[in-house]
């Protein structure tokens, strides 16, 4: 039999597989459990609380602005261009709403790893110009005593799925956090900063493939930028030529309490 034909085949088994299971088991909204077209979508009422990142917004920081007006020449918000982050450029595909936070919740402490899929999708579209050619994915770390209790990154899980869509490269154990630090949710800025302050090392084993790269750095949630900026700074010190940043959701300045 000719490759191509058992490729065929193959193909048609496992579309098969996937409609005998979609019987047995209808497929469902990733958040409320109402029936859906498809695996892996949400129901029409979910996906129309979902708010997506759209122009315009800061280039630097992924925030959305009221109006262009808001932006400077460089695309930049008022912030950004006061006090720029150590990367180049960062991309949001969702602000951090309600939903959006219960599906990352899901995700992240859940054991719900299909989440991984819907979030890459829209991670893709949203990083479409920064998710060039030649851009070598990279995930923030976690520490590997938390990495037992989740049994999972979900930054990693999240890049393995945008290099799946996008065709690139990835990189998942680039960088390392070298000490443990606590749970930065309730944290201000400065805590968030001193928390992560020298926690975050590019991997000694992986520094000469990090070399002259451009870097996509990707992670659930930015919120104050205190961890992308650890990452950031770690990948520069290990030779990296440039960092952006794509992460699933952005979170505004009045949603960091939800």
């Amino acid at each position: 039999m000719l490759p191509h034909n058992r490729q065929t085949i193959t193909s048609i088994a496992g579309k098969c597989a996937n409609v005998f299971l979609e019987t047995l088991y209808p497929p469902v909204c990733l958040l409320c459990g109402a029936d859906v077209v498809q695996t892996g979508l949400l129901c029409g009422a979910c996906f129309g609380q979902v708010w997506f990142v759209t122009q315009p917004f800061c280039r630097a920081c992924a925030m959305p602005q009221i109006s262009a007006d808001s932006l400077g020449k460089k695309g930049l918000c008022f912030a950004c261009e006061s006090h720029a982050p150590l990367w180049e450029q960062a991309r949001a595909a969702f602000t951090y709403n309600t939903v959006i936070r219960h599906l990352i919740l899901q995700f992240k402490y859940g054991d719900r790893e299909e989440h991984a899929a819907f979030f890459a999708r829209h991670m893709v579209q949203a990083g479409a110009d920064i998710l060039q050619k030649n851009a070598l994915l990279v995930p923030v770390p976690v520490h590997r005593w938390r990495l037992l209790q989740r049994k999972y990154n979900q930054a990693a899980w999240l890049a393995r799925a945008v290099a799946r869509l996008s065709g690139l490269p990835t990189l998942p154990d680039a960088l390392m956090r070298r000490q443990r630090t606590a749970r930065l949710a309730r944290f201000s800025r400065r805590e968030r900063q001193h928390e992560m302050h020298h926690a975050i090392t590019a991997r000694a084993t992986r520094r000469a493939m990090l070399a002259g790269q451009h870097v996509v750095l990707v992670d659930d949630v930015l919120t104050t930028g205190a961890t992308a900026t650890a990452c950031t700074r770690a990948l520069y010190e290990a030779g990296v030529a440039r960092v952006d940043v794509l992460v699933a959701a952005v979170v505004l300045p009045d949603e960091k309490d939800i």
